[in-house]
């Protein structure tokens, strides 16, 4: 029996028309879109499968919206008998294993990821953030880079070897680009105002931290493994971890590394292929394919009948 991990996107995997060829073919993915539709009050399936991308890409639609599509492809992997022992998600994405392993109904984890998105979205006022991707460079330079530059910033994703992500005040960050780049990594700043996995996000996460205390979370009953700690949790760990997990780095390299101890292949479900591309930096061997329409999903399909 193969072992399998699912791994789920987090934001910047949204692109309009996502999700809606496999809403359209197969109707648990249809009723994924539905439910949520009610849920928000709003028709966010539409947001997802017609824009604009403008609309899209806002942090309040974004989040709930990769969400939403994640879960009607994870249906649909689970209409072909697909199932995982573990599973985690990319910041954002680890609300969505969250929910897959049972930890969280759709119910309340939508309203609580739009309660996140807000929170994030008016955390920091515009300009004064920043987030710079930072590649080539062993993760010892990074650090020591960042810790010597005035100000916020530091390491919010260690992605993969080699690639890292910095976070906090939009001056820190660019010093401590500059200051990379004559390291000789190559770096690059992002188009994103929030400057997430950053200290700049500590009174967001007090403020979310009594939206999380809300909602009764369950034992899970595949593990999840929490971006924070890079291993999995208890429910009674759940609250802590969402609200540390604002301002602490994504640990994505540790939680790949750990999963692999416990299964043979991982696989991505949602929007993009984001995931994969990372995981395979990682262990080349060890992505199996991904889901998010039927083209990825007959491929996916043929790799685990070969097996």
């Amino acid at each position: 029996m193969l072992k399998l991990a699912f791994v789920f996107p987090g934001q910047g995997s949204q692109y309009v028309g996502m999700g809606k060829e496999l809403a359209d073919s197969f109707a648990e993915a249809a009723h994924v879109f539905t439910a949520a539709d009610h849920i928000c009050g709003y028709k966010l399936s539409s947001i997802c499968f017609e824009g604009p991308q403008e609309i899209l890409d806002q942090t309040r639609y974004a989040q709930p919206a990769i969400l939403a599509c994640s879960l009607a492809c994870l249906a649909v992997a689970r209409q072909h008998g697909l199932s995982a022992q573990i599973m985690a998600g990319l910041s954002l994405g680890e609300y969505t294993a969250l929910t897959a392993a049972g930890a969280i109904s759709l119910e309340e984890v939508l309203p609580l990821v739009m309660a996140r998105a807000n929170l994030m979205q008016e955390a920091v006022p515009m300009g004064k953030g920043a987030m710079a991707a930072i590649m080539g460079l062993d993760n010892a330079v990074v650090e020591h880079v960042c810790s010597e530059v005035e100000g916020i910033v530091g390491i919010a994703n260690y992605n993969c070897p080699g690639q890292l992500v910095i976070s906090g005040e939009k001056g820190a960050v660019e010093e401590a680009a500059a200051l990379l780049k004559q390291e000789g990594g190559k770096t690059k700043l992002l188009a994103i105002s929030v400057p997430s996995h950053s200290p700049l996000l500590q009174d967001c996460a007090r403020m979310f931290a009594g939206e999380i205390a809300r909602v009764q979370f369950h034992e899970p009953k595949a593990a999840v493994v929490s971006n924070v700690n890079a291993e999995d949790n208890t429910a009674v760990d759940f609250p802590g971890l969402l609200a540390r997990q604002l301002y602490s780095p994504v640990r994505w390299e540790q939680s790949v590394r750990y999963m692999l101890t416990r299964v043979d292949h991982l696989v991505e479900i949602g929007p993009g292929s984001s995931l994969s591309g990372l995981i395979k930096k990682i262990d080349r061997s060890s992505i199996l394919g991904n889901i998010e329409d039927i083209k990825s999903l007959q491929k996916l399909m043929e790799k685990v009948n070969e097996r």
